[in-house]
Parts: structure tokens; C-alpha cells; sequence
């Protein structure tokens, strides 16, 4: 059955199907497009059974890669997405290229403190490089991650730091933040950024699970 016959699957469940069904169809095994994109392999696995919700963007565009196809080609049909931008392994270069190729008109900035040791990823220099390319920049302070939370994103309690930080997201100042969003995403392809490269280990993954249920 091809992907796009389930209409009731979720987005993600849709392009876990389709990354699936173009890899049977070109004859490439999971450790191969594994290898290929840079993509560990528990995490394709995880991909291609819809359990990875709004997965990162440049990792489906490397995916994307390997099985020949363009990033449009490969995503789900859905207007106005809303994506995630780790820059964790990217130089500024290689990031706002990167950010160029895919479609992304607006970046949203969901660090707490948008500072970086990594040159060029601080605020005004990244808001001045992205708006190089016609890229738009903005940062929701809100939707920060407090700093003694962070560890447990990278630990063995990850669901503790998920849910201490959901309930963060339950304050006037976070949920107006969610609401700028909900309205940017009418008009913009936007991408949530932070740091980690893994969105699993990162709190813009919550960020988007309360997005989507504001429809």
C-alpha cells in the first residue's frame, strides 16, 4: 500500500511510511541510508515508524538526498509547516545555506539565552546573517529552557526534564509565545532553532507537540 493511501495516519506516521517505501523502492537497506545521510540508525528506525514527531529538517533533507529526491518531493503535502533547526555540528555558513535551500522564511529563536560560543550564533549575528538571504529572525525567550532543566534532556530522565519544561509552558508569557507562532505559521514556512541536533534531546520538541494542538 503506498504511504500517501492512509489518510487518517498522522504527518509523521506518513513520512515514516513514504521514507520507507522510496527505500524498498530504490533497494537501499536502513543500514545503508543509515550510513549515507548520517542519520543513526535506531533514529531511522524510530523515523520510519512515525514515533519521530516533526523530525529535523536538514537530517530529512540528507535523507532526502540518498534517496534521490528534492526535500519537497520527500515531505508530506502540508502548507505553512512548521520545522526544527538544530545547529549543533554547522558552521554559520553551512547553517544559513542550509536554512536557504529548504524554504525556511522565518527562524524562531527558542533558546533561553541566545548566546553561542560558536561564531555567528548569537543573536544579532544571526539575525543579520539569516537576513542576508531573505530570511527572517526573531527569539521567544519564553519558550527557553530553564538552564538546571537542561541536563535532564541529555540524561537518563528525560521524561522528567520534558515534563518539568512543559509545565513551564503553561505561564501567560508562554502561551501568548505559542500563540505568535500559531499566527506566524499562516503566512511562513518557520523553523524552531536551538542547539542540539538531536530533537529528542532538545525542548523545542515539546514546543511543537504544544503547537500542534493548537491545530
Amino acid at each position: 500500500m503506498s504511504p500517501e493511501s492512509s489518510t487518517h495516519l498522522s504527518r509523521s506516521q506518513v513520512l515514516g511510511s513514504r521514507i520507507a517505501h522510496v527505500r524498498r523502492e530504490r533497494g537501499i537497506t536502513q543500514e545503508q541510508l543509515a550510513a549515507g545521510s548520517g542519520v543513526g540508525l535506531e533514529s531511522l528506525r524510530k523515523l520510519e515508524q512515525g514515533h519521530v514527531e516533526q523530525p529535523g529538517v536538514f537530517r530529512i533533507a540528507d535523507i532526502a538526498d540518498v534517496l534521490d529526491m528534492t526535500l519537497e518531493e520527500l515531505l508530506p503535502a502540508r502548507p505553512n509547516p512548521v520545522s526544527s533547526l538544530g545547529y549543533e555540528g554547522h558552521d554559520i555558513g553551512s547553517f544559513v545555506e542550509g536554512v536557504r535551500d529548504v524554504g525556511i522564511d522565518l527562524v524562531v529563536d527558542v533558546r533561553l539565552t541566545p548566546l553561542s560560543r560558536k561564531q555567528g550564533f548569537s543573536k544579532r549575528r544571526l539575525g543579520e546573517a539569516l537576513g542576508e538571504v531573505g530570511v527572517r529572525y526573531e527569539h521567544l525567550r519564553s519558550l527557553g529552557n530553564a538552564k538546571e532543566n537542561r541536563p535532564l534532556f541529555a540524561g537518563a530522565d528525560l521524561e522528567v526534564g520534558r515534563a518539568r519544561y512543559r509545565e513551564s509552558l503553561r505561564t501567560p508569557d508562554a502561551r501568548a509565545a505559542l500563540g505568535e507562532l500559531a499566527s506566524w505559521r499562516q503566512e511562513h514556512h518557520v523553523a524552531l532553532l536551538c542547539f542540539e541536533g538531536d530533537q529528542q534531546r532538545c525542548h523545542r520538541s515539546v514546543v511543537l507537540e504544544e503547537l500542534a494542538q493548537l491545530g
